[in-house]
């Protein structure tokens, strides 16, 4: 009888760095998505996200990929592909951290508006990473929007003691660099939603 070994759709390897984010790690193909989800000319207040993601044992990884969305500073997604090239804003970004010397991930956009009047601005994060066979959701909420954090539904449903998993940090001696990161299992495991 023959066994059967596993399959790329049973397992993440470190091949899909290749078709999802080629430039990034110096393939000769281009990417569909960067990590800037907004140009210079978007509206809005510019932001940079800054951070590393992390094993159970705090060790950095450095083959982890990110895909991220969010809504624009006016609280709307882009609609086509008109929209993303008049506006200078496509809402979403791909980025791999095996390609920073610190091996983190580093995304350019505008700080997004709120959706709806009862969420706070926020961004959809989705992880995969080596040895996941699913990836995982998560959001970034902003330390400076305490009172819109407040009213969010989503982060209310979150158990008080875990809800600073959620939120990034102002650097403080940077201008608008914000610091999240993301850490997959131990005692500062980062809160991922069952969507």
């Amino acid at each position: 009888m023959t066994t059967l070994k596993q399959t790329p759709s049973q397992t993440v390897g470190p091949y899909f760095a290749y078709g999802l984010c080629p430039q990034q790690y110096d393939f000769d193909f281009k990417s569909l998505f960067t990590p800037v989800l907004a140009d210079r000319e978007a509206a809005g207040e510019h932001i940079t996200l800054i951070g590393q993601v992390f094993d159970g044992d705090g060790q950095v990884i450095g083959d982890a990929m990110l895909e991220i969305s969010q809504v624009d500073a006016q609280g709307h997604y882009p609609e086509s592909r008109e929209e993303t090239l008049k506006t200078g804003f496509r809402g979403f970004a791909r980025v791999g951290t095996g390609t920073d010397p610190q091996k983190r991930f580093v995304v350019e956009t505008v700080k997004p508006g709120r959706a709806s009047p009862n969420e706070a601005p926020h961004l959809n994060v989705v992880v995969t990473m080596r040895g996941m066979l699913l990836h995982t959701f998560t959001r970034v909420y902003f330390e400076d929007e305490a009172e819109a954090n407040e009213r969010d539904a989503v982060l209310a449903a979150v158990p008080a003691d875990r809800r600073g998993t959620l939120i990034a940090r102002r650097e403080p001696n940077a201008a608008n660099v914000y610091r999240f990161d993301i850490h997959m299992q131990g005692d500062k495991e980062t809160v991922f939603f069952d969507l």
